[in-house]
């Protein structure tokens, strides 16, 4: 509790203010949503390095010799997923084994900002990863740290372009532009966030 308009429970609640908050906690060893965030990060900087790769040789050396590159390519992506993996489970447990998130919604939009305690482990832990990649030469690295400084969000949804809810995981993905937000509710909040959210989204049908 940190105010009389500011109330965070896990249940959606509405405050004196308008606005819906609650907080939820994700499992870190439970939930992939994570470590696929981690891998993608990786992967599109590997795609990338791969395909100019693939164009110097394809200019250089023609069509087959590209097409030799392939097991390279899969070795890179094999190596990655396994640094990706020891990263996030080192990562992991750092943050004690979860990632607990505040959320306030409003007609505007929605924020996802994870709790203070939390957010100073994971500026630090952005940091180191920045300046060993400087150190190292490794962009992956560095990006994975930026990544990792990142602990809030906020979307509008005047600008939300597609919204995909998977009750599963208890999370609602909301795409705006580049910006991808992931939002997080119990099961017996999930329906009502999803609607609350698909009926403020002009650009979203139903």
């Amino acid at each position: 509790m940190m105010n009389d308009n500011r109330i965070f429970n896990k249940r959606v609640t509405l405050c004196d203010d308008g606005r819906y908050r609650w907080t939820y906690e994700v499992n870190l060893f439970r939930n992939p949503m994570f470590f696929f965030l981690v891998w993608k990060i990786f992967f599109f900087i590997i795609l990338g390095i791969f395909a100019v790769m693939c164009t110097v040789d394809l200019i250089e050396q023609g069509f087959r010799n590209a097409l030799g590159n392939l097991p390279i390519f899969a070795y890179m992506v094999l190596g990655m997923t396994v640094l990706s993996g020891l990263g996030y489970l080192i990562y992991a447990l750092i943050m004690g084994g979860r990632y607990s998130v505040e959320f306030e919604m409003d007609e505007k939009g929605i924020i996802h900002r994870q709790i203070p305690s939390q957010a100073e482990k994971a500026r630090k832990i952005g940091n180191a990863a920045i300046l060993a990649g400087a150190v190292s030469g490794r962009a992956g690295t560095m990006a994975s740290g930026l990544s990792a400084q990142r602990t809030e969000m906020y979307t509008e949804f005047a600008g939300v372009k597609k919204v995909t809810p998977n009750k599963r995981l208890h999370v609602i993905k909301i795409k705006e532009g580049l910006e991808h937000n992931q939002v997080y509710t119990e099961d017996e909040d999930f329906e009502f966030v999803l609607d609350y959210i698909i009926s403020h989204c002009p650009g979203v049908r139903r």
